[in-house]
């Protein structure tokens, strides 16, 4: 995948919540239709899954990142976005 590189202002715009979902597979599905639905530029995506217990993963986007963290034993989960495109990331929140 090729991407034009734009030379854009210096600031980033986050978002974090807490969802009570902590099932992989929900969190992953869920979320990268989000992006998708949002208009942002998938690079890569990454996961680890914690022995025992917990999971994280992150998508590398063309305009920054999505972590997802989870914490089983709360039954909830952490989500942080960060974002150079402050149109995409307020499209992903009204999702």
């Amino acid at each position: 995948m090729e991407l034009e590189a734009k030379e854009i202002e210096a600031q980033i715009y986050n978002h974090q919540e807490w969802v009570e979902e902590v099932v992989p597979d929900i969190l992953k599905n869920k979320y990268e239709e989000k992006l998708k639905k949002a208009g942002f530029t998938i690079i890569k995506f990454d996961e680890y899954y914690f022995p025992e217990k917990g999971y994280t993963c992150f998508w590398l986007l063309a305009e920054s990142h999505l972590a997802i963290h989870t914490f089983p034993e709360a039954q909830k989960s952490y989500i942080e976005l960060s974002s150079c495109n402050e149109q995409k990331l307020k499209d992903f929140i009204k999702q």
